[in-house]
């Protein structure tokens, strides 16, 4: 058993919305597909990968560095002998063999997308659901089947006003949602508010929002917004400033009592053990956003979560950025506290197998093997494209 290929395309994720920092106009992925020996229903098994969104695609590092490490190594120092299967965690060792500790930031997208091809092909080599597989091995084999997800929009976008706003949020809600997430930091604190009354004047009952800055306040500007969203049942008030800046966000939670979230840019289980020290998060009301995605991978987000626990922090304060399969199967088999989606952005790498529908905010995982990518025809079409 072994790998024999592996692939990597950078594909085009553009679209002319912005959130607090960024525009989206030039935005990128890579795609990649972990081509195996093991042949099932006469086919080899193939796992596929992507990074999320907001970060670009990694095509250089895959192909000078992460892929000739990979194909380069011992096909048996690759393998899990007791399961008679590929073993994801030797795998992200040849992977990461020769990298210095720290800097975690762009490799740890590369070797993310590669390791959540890898583990679809493991799970699918078992011919399982990935979500099952997870709980097996590091649950009680009984996994959660019925997903939270929230609805995540409301970029900033030319000519929008605001009741262009209300319509994408109210398609949303008539989806199934029941929390939906629109942005701040991008215009006035007094725009942004205005904004967010458009939308808290179309909820109904037991339906929520959510805000996100993307990073964009100072320490002043942060506890103005905060001051101000105090006022509204928020679901939560997302990044307020740099990601990094633990001492803003742990002074911040002096200014605004209910809940927050943060985490999304944050690349390794060190930087988010940095933000449970020194950050100020609170386990009884905060989220954590860490995705796998773009921090190395399920198995640097395993340690992450044992860590976690150390800190009396419960796996069900997690909800993934990336809107992706990928969390949704490690919410699914780890006992998270959701997962977040795109119902219209990114397509077609956002959203969930056609069929799946949302209801009460809600998902149900179906029975796809791997990470369930082959069920979603239109991203399962790029797919095969690479290989």
């Amino acid at each position: 058993m072994k790998i024999v290929e592996l692939k990597e395309v950078t594909k085009p994720i553009a679209s002319p919305i912005r959130n607090a920092y960024i525009d989206f106009s030039k935005m990128t992925l890579s795609l990649v597909a972990v081509v195996t020996d093991v042949m099932r229903n006469g086919k080899p098994v193939v796992g596929f990968g992507f990074n999320s969104n907001g970060r670009y695609g990694q095509g250089s590092l895959i192909r000078e560095r992460f892929r000739p490490r990979l194909l380069e190594a011992d096909p048996a120092t690759l393998l899990d002998s007791e399961r008679d299967n590929l073993d994801p965690q030797r795998i992200w060792t040849c992977l990461m063999s020769n990298e210095k500790p720290g800097g975690h930031g762009e490799r740890s997208v590369a070797v993310g997308t590669i390791d959540m091809a890898v583990w679809d092909a493991v799970a699918k080599i078992e011919e399982k659901p990935l979500f099952q597989l997870l709980a097996e091995r590091y649950g009680d084999g009984q996994p959660q089947r019925k997903v939270f997800v929230y609805a995540a929009g409301g970029y900033y976008y030319p000519g929008k006003d605001h009741r262009a706003l209300q319509d994408e949020m109210q398609s949303y809600l008539d989806r199934g949602y029941t929390v939906v997430k629109m942005k701040i930091g991008g215009a006035t604190l007094a725009e942004d508010l205005a904004r967010i009354e458009a939308v808290l004047k179309i909820l109904g009952p037991g339906q929520r929002l959510a805000v996100d800055a993307n990073g964009r306040f100072d320490l002043p500007t942060a506890i103005d917004y905060a001051k101000a969203l105090s006022a509204y049942n928020l679901f939560w008030y997302e990044e307020p400033g740099d990601p990094l800046d633990y001492e803003l966000q742990a002074n911040l939670a002096n200014h605004y009592s209910a809940s927050m979230a943060t985490g999304e840019n944050l690349f390794s289980m060190q930087d988010a053990r940095n933000l449970i020290r020194y950050g100020g998060m609170r386990p009884d009301r905060d989220w954590l956003q860490f995705d796998c995605a773009l921090s190395y991978g399920l198995v640097e987000y395993l340690r992450t979560l044992a860590m976690l626990k150390e800190y009396g922090w419960s796996a069900q304060r997690c909800i993934p950025h990336g809107g992706h399969q990928m969390s949704l199967n490690i919410a699914a088999g780890l006992g998270l506290g959701g997962n977040e989606s795109y119902p219209d952005l990114f397509q077609p790498y956002g959203g969930f197998p056609d069929g799946v529908a949302v209801v009460d905010g809600h998902i149900l995982m179906p029975d796809l093997p791997g990470i369930g990518f082959e069920g979603k025809a239109d991203l399962y079409r790029e797919m095969q494209r690479l290989v």
